[in-house]
């Protein structure tokens, strides 16, 4: 068990500020996706995003800028 924690072992006084700001990046995204999944996956705000399902499919939407007079 003890290569296993000396694996896993974060000597937190030698991090930088890039790795303080990459862990702290990591962590929040994390708890982010977990908020939205438990948003996107509830019954009631997943029927009501159902209708949205074919957007990225429909290219009929698609503003080219080109103007078509008919």
């Amino acid at each position: 068990m003890t290569s296993l924690q000396e694996y896993f072992h974060t000597d937190w006084a030698a991090m930088t500020a890039n790795d303080w700001v990459g862990t702290i990046l990591t962590v929040v995204t994390f708890i982010l996706m977990i908020v939205v999944y438990a948003y996107v996956l509830r019954p009631k705000t997943w029927r009501r995003l159902e209708k949205f399902k074919h957007i990225p499919m429909d290219d009929e939407r698609i503003d080219s800028g080109e103007k078509n007079d008919g």
